[in-house]
């Protein structure tokens, strides 16, 4: 009898089992709900247009570095200098730099230009005294010579006292020759490096002239191309991590060879970001996009979608590590006022949907892995996995319902402020 007990309630229990399971099963997919607890939405059929919100920065393609000029002597004043933003054409001035030091090197050098100059008149005029005289001296030290040798002639008629007197002479004016022959080669050496002395003098002064020339050229810094001026940072001689810098001004010491402006081809300018890899699958290339800049409230610019990356970027060093593809968009309408680093808001048009079921993207729930609604079936709710092909902000076109269903806008399962749960706690929540 005690076993017949046993076996009874071992009968029983397995039934209560299987009824509460039952009972859970059932509440997971029909859950009864009140209609005033439970807000839901019509599945509609109708126009469905796609767009892909995103954030991007803006980029020149094209742009020329404006540097202080390779000037030795030290540090250049700015004298002029055009501010960010100021529209300029090819050959326009955007920098200039004091020039009175170069104004000074100028005339001085023009000033030892005409002192060469004199040098080498005077330098001919004395090579030319010295021939004159050379030729002369030499003129005399040959007839010395000539009437030595006349007097030698006459040896035989005289004593032989004066004939030797007549040799020793003959010899002396020889050799008065041969000194004056070597001492006229050594003037006209002397001569020509004199002028050449004078003329290297000169060349030396041409050049530091035309050096200064070109110098005062190069402190009035122009553009080569059209654009607009984007003046750098005064970062100076001494920086370090962290430190904010002004931008250079009027008035400021630049070193030769500094970056002070940019000039910027305003009329090839695109927008650098980045798009999700649900949103990837919605854009082509060419498609319109409408831009709104954080510094420029209130004004809406276009542009249309240059290129979209065929290559995922993945960031694993970071908690975010949802797939990224990078775009750009090509403006369309440039602005003096766009200027590269600024930052906007992007909404990417895409195509337009028709004739397709939608329901708003509040009402998709992750579940199990799979997109998921909740079908109203009565007064209770049903768990049904759908298939979404296309989203945008705020409606998502599906698969699996039918025109006039109803779904709900929350997980019908989650536990609500003023009533118990109606099941245990779900931990999705609906797509926003």
């Amino acid at each position: 009898m005690k076993r017949w007990r046993i076996i009874a309630w071992g009968i029983l229990a397995a039934v209560l089992a299987g009824v509460v399971g039952l009972t859970a099963a059932t509440r997971r997919n029909n859950l009864r709900m009140s209609d005033g607890d439970i807000p839901s939405a019509v599945v509609r059929r109708g126009e469905l247009d796609v767009k892909v919100y995103t954030t991007g920065e803006l980029k020149a393609n094209h742009s020329v570095t404006l540097s202080a000029p390779p000037i030795g002597g030290g540090s250049l004043q700015i004298t002029k200098l055009l501010h960010t933003g100021t529209p300029v054409k090819k050959g326009d001035v955007v920098i200039e730099f004091d020039p009175n030091e170069q104004i000074y090197k100028l005339e001085q050098s023009r000033s030892d230009l005409l002192q060469a100059e004199e040098d080498i008149i005077k330098a001919k005029d004395d090579a030319a005294v010295q021939v004159a005289q050379d030729k002369v001296a030499l003129l005399k030290a040959r007839f010395d010579v000539r009437r030595a040798q006349l007097e030698v002639q006459k040896n035989e008629l005289v004593s032989t006292i004066d004939a030797q007197k007549n040799q020793l002479a003959l010899d002396q004016a020889n050799r008065a020759l041969i000194e004056l022959e070597h001492d006229i080669q050594s003037h006209g050496i002397t001569g020509k490096t004199g002028i050449d002395l004078a003329r290297e003098k000169w060349n030396k002064a041409k050049l530091s002239m035309d050096q200064a020339q070109e110098n005062i050229q190069k402190i009035r810094v122009v553009s080569s191309i059209d654009g607009l001026v984007a003046i750098q940072k005064n970062v100076g001689d001494f920086a370090f991590s962290g430190m904010s810098f002004p931008d250079f001004h009027e008035g400021d010491q630049a070193q030769p060879g500094s970056a002070i402006a940019q000039v910027i081809d305003s009329g090839d300018m695109e927008l650098s970001a980045k798009v999700g890899e649900n949103d990837r699958a919605n854009i082509v290339i060419g498609q319109p996009a409408e831009i709104q800049f954080d510094a420029l409230p209130g004004r809406v610019f276009h542009g249309l979608l240059k290129s979209a990356g065929a290559m995922v970027q993945r960031n694993f060093f970071w908690e975010d590590v949802g797939s990224k593809y990078d775009v750009s968009i090509q403006l369309t309408d440039p602005n003096p006022r766009l200027l590269p680093g600024l930052t906007a808001q992007i909404v990417i048009l895409g195509n337009k949907e028709q004739n397709t079921l939608y329901i708003p993207r509040q009402a998709l729930f992750q579940k199990e892995g799979s997109q998921t609604v909740f079908l109203r079936k009565g007064a209770s709710f049903r768990q049904l996995p759908v298939q979404v092909h296309l989203e945008n902000e705020s409606r998502a076109a599906i698969e699996g319902l039918k025109e006039g269903d109803e779904v709900a806008l929350i997980d019908p399962a989650a536990p609500r402020k003023g009533s118990s749960p109606a099941g245990p706690p779900s931990l999705s929540g609906g797509t926003p």
